[in-house]
């Protein structure tokens, strides 16, 4: 679940081969496991009627599943556009500079695996700050992504991985910007769910339904942060 989006450091040819290459014959399984998890976990956050941006879409596993009134979807790879689904309006750009969104007009801003790619940590902070104008009052930011405490080396298999981030750095970083933190887990899902080894769905579904389980296999930090 890695999407190798980025600020502008990459070229979009180059986000194109990391996607063909890291992807390739793996999109109907990772499509599963986004049913499944947007359905069964992290509607639970999520309205019906609720205004969405996917941040680092890649192709578009969450924001295609999700059940949300008005959907924005935002990555540098122009490929992402012919995996979106029609509701889903794509916003092509480097995702810390200004959003071409007037202020409070988002409930959720939803990001799995994409934080990780951006190349300094001031690229956070003003993608956090964007968030943080665009959220109505209320308004939701959820983060899932690689907890570089329970990686270490295996982190830096991936190439246009740059920054190392904790739940806790993270819940940091959001808080420095004006967030509440409402939820901060450790570990969450596996590092991986749709590369290697492809599990039996059922699996997942129990896996969400026991977190007993995600102190054992979970390697990826959940942050869900609200704007007062």
């Amino acid at each position: 679940m890695t999407n190798p989006s980025a600020t502008r450091t990459e070229s979009a040819s180059d986000l194109q081969k990391i996607y063909s290459a890291r992807f390739s014959g793996q999109q109907a399984y990772r499509t599963s496991v986004w049913q499944i998890l947007t359905r069964n976990f992290f509607s639970r956050w999520i309205r019906p009627t609720d205004t969405v941006l996917d941040l680092g879409c890649g192709y578009g596993e969450f924001s295609n599943n999700i059940a949300a009134g008005k959907k924005f979807a935002m990555d540098l790879n122009p490929s992402a556009q012919s995996y979106l689904g029609p509701e889903v309006q794509l916003l092509e750009q480097d995702c810390s500079l200004p959003w071409p969104l007037a202020d409070q007009t988002l409930d959720v801003v939803f990001t799995s695996n994409f934080l990780e790619h951006l190349r300094e940590k001031p690229a956070l902070q003003a993608t956090a700050g964007e968030a943080f104008r665009c959220l109505k009052p209320g308004g939701l930011f959820i983060a899932l992504g690689p907890n570089i405490k329970y990686l270490a080396g295996e982190y830096w298999d991936f190439f246009d991985h740059y920054t190392a981030l904790t739940e806790l750095s993270l819940a940091e970083a959001l808080s420095m910007t004006g967030f509440q933190i409402e939820e901060k887990i450790a570990r969450f899902l596996p590092y991986t769910m749709s590369q290697g080894s492809q599990p039996p769905l059922w699996m997942l579904r129990l896996y969400l339904k026991v977190p007993a389980l995600w102190k054992i296999a979970g390697r990826q930090f959940l942050v869900i942060a609200r704007k007062p």
